[in-house]
């Protein structure tokens, strides 16, 4: 989720638990051969054995409309060791889509299949390769034709959000439309868009028939969602739990971010939180013209602990 879920908060979210992999903000390709510094510096998992600090896979997520320079991508992409790579054909993005990427290719099974096929074709033949798709543009006519070109392609799982492109992410999102795809291919089908509470996940399981869930905002909003669906009886991650979390999140914000962006992340989070914590709405509105980093820090994680004296005992030759 580009701007929003990146590599800082993947760190956080998979130290809470209950995630089996994560999938990267998309890495845009044009008509170029990135350099390795671009893969790492949206994926940076890819200099730690292609996972989070807590172990979770991470697949990289490309998005174009070259096959040729999608493929070679891949191939340099697959070359630093991903958990897997997955294409993205979901995006909704008005910018995006304008230079034909995203959701606009849903209108092209064709070319998707050539996009799909050449990436299969450029990569290892053990490296898992997903697909991330809408149920349509403008409308849903063609999604199970899309869905046939990805799987023939070679696509070993597809995450479908149950939306079109011009649904947007306006609730309702239509779960009972994934169970045509389901039924359709060969392949995983995951089910994602508007899961935001353990309700949600049921309801996207049972009117998909998927048992493979995609989280995404609602991850953002309640950090111990994917926990939450893992042990039902397990007590919710509390308020008091999260803040040290937060707290090395935005540790990671101000050693990596432009100082004018730093408070802005953090509000960010904070704005999505007050979906489930009655502590991040007042927190929110307590903050929300703070702009200082130094300040927002102290105001809302309180002051830094002093470190512990060094004892140190003379050493006397006896």
């Amino acid at each position: 989720m580009e701007g929003l879920l990146d590599h800082m908060l993947r760190d956080v979210l998979t130290r809470v638990g209950g995630i089996d992999r994560c999938v990267s903000e998309f890495i845009r390709i044009t008509d170029m051969l990135m350099p390795n510094r671009v893969f790492t510096r949206i994926v940076p998992e890819l200099l730690q054995g292609g996972r989070t600090a807590a172990g979770v896979p991470v697949r990289a997520q490309l998005l174009g409309s070259d096959p040729v320079c999608m493929a070679e991508n891949a191939a340099k992409l697959a070359a630093l060791g991903p958990a897997g790579i997955d294409l993205n054909f979901g995006c909704p993005a008005k910018c995006v889509n304008r230079h034909r990427g995203g959701a606009v290719l849903l209108d092209e099974p064709e070319l998707i299949h050539d996009i799909v096929s050449a990436v299969r074709r450029a990569i290892p033949a053990e490296m898992p390769l997903s697909v991330k798709m809408r149920l349509g543009y403008m409308d849903s006519s063609r999604t199970l034709e899309c869905a046939a070109a990805m799987v023939a392609g070679g696509a070993e799982e597809l995450v479908v959000h149950a939306r079109t492109k011009a649904d947007g992410y306006k609730p309702p999102a239509y779960w009972d439309r994934i169970a045509a795809v389901r039924e359709a291919v060969p392949v995983t089908v995951v089910a994602n868009g508007e899961i935001w509470t353990p309700a949600d996940a049921e309801n996207a399981r049972l009117q998909s028939g998927c048992n493979a869930l995609m989280l995404g905002r609602g991850m953002v909003a309640n950090p111990g969602l994917a926990l939450a669906l893992r042990a039902p009886e397990a007590p919710p991650l509390a308020w008091g739990q999260l803040l040290p979390l937060m707290r090395g999140f935005f540790d990671q914000v101000r050693r990596k971010v432009a100082h004018r962006h730093q408070a802005g992340r953090l509000k960010q989070w904070l704005h999505y939180l007050r979906r489930h914590y009655a502590e991040a709405e007042e927190a929110y509105l307590r903050l929300r013209t703070v702009n200082s980093p130094e300040e927002l820090d102290l105001l809302l994680f309180g002051p830094r602990a002093a470190p512990a004296p060094v004892l140190e005992i003379e050493h006397h030759e006896i």
